[in-house]
């Protein structure tokens, strides 16, 4: 590729603000938007209305930007290989141990757009890092970053399972990058590591039986059936990700906005359910964490506990179930407890 061809500059940039990956493609609408739509409609995005809402626009990105050309695709590793191993500890996906990566993501991405308004006078752009109308993976895809795993998942031949992406839609004209071929094969090593069959076929997840939605997204009680198999999870998954054997490619970033804190790398579980609100909030003000709000992420942990079935846990949970000013958490402390003392009864 010509070094002075505004792909080469665009790309090299990239790279100069912290990316790790750099594809584009056409403004073009996602190629798999249909099967999106089915998807929809099978009831599987259950309590995200968002996702609804926002269909239509995903499927036409002239509706963001009117005028787009094209949209760079950008990738930021996130992996770190340490994890907790202590039984009484809780686990956090590995995306959110450390500060909120939207902000660094943002903050890189409107620096790579203010620069190439001043590279490429005239050019308008918007910067979009999950929280838009945009179709990700499907425009990853098709801008060589990677490809979508049958975890439904983008998995990067360079990187692994473990990055963030981040688009410009811009309304620049650009050579596009020749769109990813898939390359799980006759794998299926990720579905049967989800611990709530969440993956019900390849390609095809059901959120609503899935870790990240039930201890994230959802917002009222977990279903019982479902707790038990949680763990102790109390803020994501990553576990269709970790079974996937591209992984033996990733690097441990060096990045320094992606180190783990020591305090979500090993959360002790019991402390976590004396946090009031102003604790919670000051514990994790830069945290994604913050976003189950105190009384999503106190269920979380009231169910974490329940299937330690540690005892030590009891007093806790006990003060939990009768002055917890959230019914959300007392419901799920009461029924920890009787996970704990069946144990007992057994015992």
């Amino acid at each position: 590729m010509n070094a002075d061809t505004p792909k080469a500059r665009i790309k090299l940039a990239a790279t100069d603000f912290g990316f790790d990956l750099c594809g584009i493609t056409s403004a073009e609408p996602p190629p798999n938007h249909a099967e999106y739509r089915r998807w929809l409609a099978m009831g599987y995005a259950g309590e995200m209305q968002y996702l609804h809402r926002q269909e239509p626009a995903r499927a036409d990105i002239q509706s963001i930007l009117p005028g787009a050309r094209s949209v760079i695709v950008v990738a930021l590793n996130y992996y770190t290989d340490a994890m907790a191993t202590d039984s009484v500890q809780g686990v956090v996906a590995r995306y959110a141990q450390f500060d909120d990566y939207h902000k660094t993501m943002w903050d890189r991405l409107n620096k790579m757009l203010t620069w190439m308004t001043q590279e490429f006078p005239g050019m308008t752009g918007k910067a979009y890092c999950d929280t838009g109308p945009i179709t990700e993976r499907d425009l990853a895809m098709r801008a060589g970053v990677g490809w979508i795993g049958k975890h439904t998942n983008l998995i990067s031949r360079k990187l692994g399972n473990w990055f963030f992406l981040g688009q410009l839609v811009v309304d620049l004209p650009l050579i596009p990058d020749a769109p990813h071929s898939a390359h799980c094969g006759s794998c299926t090593d990720c579905l049967p590591a989800c611990p709530t069959n969440a993956i019900v076929a390849p390609y095809r997840l059901d959120a609503r039986r899935c870790i990240s939605y039930l201890t994230i997204e959802l917002k009222g009680s977990i279903p019982v059936e479902l707790r038990p198999l949680i763990g102790t999870r109390i803020y994501g998954c990553d576990d269709c990700l970790a079974a996937c054997p591209w992984n033996r490619f990733a690097v441990v970033s060096a990045d320094p906005t992606v180190q783990p804190r020591s305090d979500l790398l090993w959360p002790e579980l019991i402390p976590l359910l004396s946090l009031s609100e102003s604790a919670f909030r000051e514990k994790f003000r830069n945290s994604p964490i913050r976003r189950t709000k105190r009384r999503g992420f106190l269920r979380n942990v009231c169910v974490a506990l329940g299937n330690t079935r540690q005892p030590e846990a009891l007093q806790a949970l006990d003060h939990a179930c009768q002055a917890d000013p959230e019914p959300l958490v007392r419901e799920h402390a009461a029924w920890a407890i009787g996970q704990i003392e069946t144990r007992g009864a057994r015992s």
